[in-house]
């Protein structure tokens, strides 16, 4: 009884060791793990074919970690929940934009996170409870998948409107028009010397009409040149009639008094007649002078 309670003890006491190291060893990978990356959750409501655990995320193409787990949402089934492993260096802001990008055409699929604006608050990963969101949209294919049906309408639109043009009525319009055109093709070339003559008497045409706005613009400034000439002879005309004005008043001023002056005398001499023998004036000489027998 001795020897199987040594053993019972002995067997506890290493289960309990290796039960302590397993403990301490999972203790220390979580604190590993935990240090190494801080995790973040998106969802995608399209098609995600083409990530899976390890698919590679990258932070403006330059890869911070790896997509850890995908799960579907409990809330809603059509949408994916893709948790993410991020190097708890980089800071991501509320504002960034998580999509699923593709390596070239051929390439594989991975998490491409669009950076945000530096005003915006950064999201704080949790060590317990709901991860923080990372936004989300969709991929460029998955954007032109989703506008090809309405593209593909516009390229029928597009055909309808072509073969609407393109009927028979107007493709015998169209090659009217190109056989007249290529009738006036053949004219032109076959006057191809008479249009080169015309082009060169245009040519001796402008240079002569260039000669002759020379000539007038000398001819201008010749008239102009007279113009002046005829102000200045009107200018010495003008004096010469006021000088001609003024000599004639002067003449005249003369005269008047002359005339004055020999009233006034003649005025004198009457007033001396009245005074002396004004009988006289009235009634005129009434002696009678010597008549011979």
């Amino acid at each position: 009884m001795e020897t199987k309670a040594n053993y019972v003890a002995v067997g506890a006491f290493v289960l309990a060791l290796v039960l302590g190291l397993v403990i301490a060893l999972l203790w220390l990978t979580g604190a590993e793990y935990a240090q190494e990356y801080a995790y973040y959750q998106t969802f995608f409501s399209d098609s995600v074919s083409g990530l899976g655990q390890g698919t590679s995320v990258r932070y403006n193409g330059i890869e911070v970690g790896r997509v850890a787990k995908l799960n579907f949402d409990a809330d809603d089934p059509k949408r994916v929940q893709v948790l993410m492993q991020i190097d708890p260096r980089l800071k991501i802001h509320s504002d960034s934009v998580a999509s699923i990008a593709s390596q070239g055409l051929t390439g594989g699929s991975y998490v491409e996170i669009d950076g945000g604006s530096k005003a915006a608050p950064v999201l704080e990963p949790k060590v317990w409870g709901e991860y923080p969101t990372i936004k989300s949209k969709p991929s460029t294919l998955q954007q032109l998948a989703q506008s090809a049906p309405l593209l593909v309408a516009k390229l029928n639109q597009i055909a309808d409107k072509l073969g609407d043009l393109l009927n028979d009525k107007n493709r015998k319009a169209i090659a009217d028009v190109l056989f007249n055109l290529r009738t006036t093709t053949g004219v032109l070339s076959s006057r191809s010397k008479d249009i080169d003559t015309t082009l060169h008497n245009f040519s001796l045409a402008s240079d002569k009409l260039n000669t002759d706005l020379s000539a007038l613009h000398g001819t201008l400034g010749n008239a102009d040149q007279a113009l002046g000439s005829i102000k200045t002879a009107a200018s010495g005309i003008g004096r010469l009639a006021n000088n001609a004005d003024a000599s004639i008043s002067s003449a005249q001023v003369g005269q008047l008094s002359t005339d004055i002056r020999n009233l006034v005398n003649n005025l004198s001499r009457l007033s001396k007649q009245l005074q002396g023998q004004p009988t006289q004036l009235l009634f005129g000489d009434r002696r009678e002078g010597y008549t011979p027998k």
